[in-house]
């Protein structure tokens, strides 16, 4: 059996072919080449359409199934993993309405912070486990405010994963770990938050029937079908957020297991058995893909917004004709510390860590005689490595402490200095796995589609590819670079 999962991710589609029984890639490819732009309008605003999503998605699906490394009639489970936290409204006819407002766009935290105090911070905390700041639900009261004839138009509300699997099967659906990151789920009353839509004004209409994350969420449209080669019988049978299905992608399922990605943006993912909550509201709690009311399983996320995009943007501004393995390359020149130059990442948008204010990236010490290219790539680097052992640190106060972090050998983990600045400087090994967001989605569906019993055997075949251990001989100067970087962070 074949199984396919399909990534919707900020800077491309990934589409990637399973073959369950040996839970290994088949094929994975991407669409487009090049990485989606983030469409940004205003300061603090961060969109992208929806329709674009859907049509990268076809072409990723159709360049794989024309790539004859497997027969397309073979797949019989799809699932999705998405950006989380993206807008995404409709009308009575699934059109989409206006552009996604996605996860880093930083517009709705006045409206956020607002219904906090309404709702009460103990409220907040115990039923939500979180502060409504800017996620989904602080986006659409803004588009209420702001927008008030589109906003009398939208029939559902749903998550960019939710919205392909529509185009896919015609059939919306959500979950409670969906609504859950949206701010909408009421943890303590397993059911949407009657206190929250009732403060914003939300009719319970808008939203999508509520299914487990592993379940049928829809057999794909018999034109759907015909226009990409696949079965007719062919259904979604997962979806979940990037991160939590990350998680599921590295094995992370239980208590004390943790999970770390540095794509877009950087995060670093816990799993607890308890309802846990950050009182700063600088690390969130959303339900994990295999929680239930009964065995509850809650993913504690630490995120910081400004990593891959850091470098993205070093590279097309600076190093627009290098490659990222060149400009890796280029990092491991410099000394640790950089010569003194600093950056802070924090570039793109509100980032949780410091409670939804906007801090802006910059570069600290800048000399135009010891600062050469070398210098600039790894300070980036070191950069968003520091941004990421700032936020373990702030997992640690919230009662989660790695004791071992598991990735994917994909994205900023391919950088040695990426990888060995966060070893050397917290101390705590990296296993790199051999696994990504589109084969967790694909190992999703079949759990959702009963080929697999449980999540734990959908990924009982995962390989470690390699492990980074701490490296006595550059701890100590690591860890100063590190309290350097650190003293430029806000108050």
């Amino acid at each position: 059996m074949l199984l396919c999962g399909i990534d919707v991710g900020t800077s491309s589609i990934k589409v990637s072919i399973v073959d369950a029984a040996k839970q290994t890639v088949l094929f994975s490819c991407s669409y487009p080449e090049t990485e989606n732009e983030i469409y940004s309008p205003q300061p603090g605003f961060a969109e992208q359409d929806p329709a674009h999503w859907w049509y990268c998605t076809q072409q990723a699906l159709l360049k794989g199934n024309a790539s004859g490394t497997y027969n397309p009639l073979d797949i019989h489970a799809i699932g999705i993993s998405y950006q989380m936290h993206g807008l995404v409204v409709l009308d009575k006819d699934l059109q989409v309405l206006r552009p996604s407002i996605i996860w880093c766009d930083s517009r709705a935290g006045a409206l956020g912070e607002k219904a906090a105090s309404a709702l009460g911070e103990a409220y907040c905390q115990s039923h939500l486990l979180n502060s409504p700041g800017n996620f989904t639900a602080s986006k659409l009261a803004w588009v209420k405010v702001n927008q008030p004839e589109i906003f009398e138009k939208i029939k559902h509300v749903v998550l960019p994963g939710d919205y392909i699997g529509a185009q896919l099967t015609g059939n919306l659906t959500c979950t409670p770990s969906s609504l859950s990151e949206g701010i909408f789920w009421d943890f303590k009353e397993n059911r949407i938050s009657n206190e929250l839509l009732t403060h914003f004004g939300f009719s319970k209409d808008l939203f999508p029937t509520i299914q487990p994350v592993f379940s049928d969420h829809g057999q794909i449209l018999p034109q759907i079908a015909t226009s990409l080669g696949l079965n007719e019988y062919v259904k979604v049978t997962y979806k979940a957020g990037d991160q939590p299905n990350n998680a599921l992608s590295l094995g992370v399922l239980e208590p004390g297991e943790i999970a770390t990605t540095a794509g877009t943006s950087g995060v670093v993912y816990g799993v607890s058995d308890e309802l846990k909550y950050d009182q700063g509201n600088r690390v969130n709690s959303f339900a994990h893909v295999n929680y239930q009311e009964s065995l509850r399983r809650i993913g504690v996320l630490m995120c910081i917004n400004g990593t891959g995009i850091m470098n993205r943007w070093l590279k097309q501004n600076f190093f627009s004709s290098s490659s990222y393995q060149q400009m890796n390359d280029l990092a491991s020149q410099s000394e640790i510390g950089a010569k003194g130059l600093i950056v802070m990442p924090f570039g793109n948008g509100a980032e949780r860590i410091f409670q939804n204010r906007v801090i802006g990236a910059s570069f600290q010490h800048l000399d135009l005689n010891r600062h050469q290219s070398a210098e600039i790539s790894r300070s980036v680097q070191e950069g968003i490595a520091f941004s990421l052992v700032y936020g373990i640190e702030l997992l640690d106060k919230v009662g989660i402490t790695p004791q071992r972090l598991k990735a994917g050998l994909a994205n900023m983990y391919l950088s040695p200095v990426f990888s060995q600045s966060i070893v050397n400087a917290t101390q705590i090994s990296v296993d790199l796995m051999d696994s990504d967001g589109a084969m967790g989605a694909a190992l999703g569906a079949g759990i959702g589609i009963g080929y697999f019993n449980s999540p734990k055997e959908a990924v009982s075949q995962l390989k470690i590819r390699k492990t980074i251990e701490p490296d006595l001989k550059f701890t100590e100067e690591t860890v100063q670079a590190y309290h350097n970087w650190k003293n430029y962070l806000p108050a």
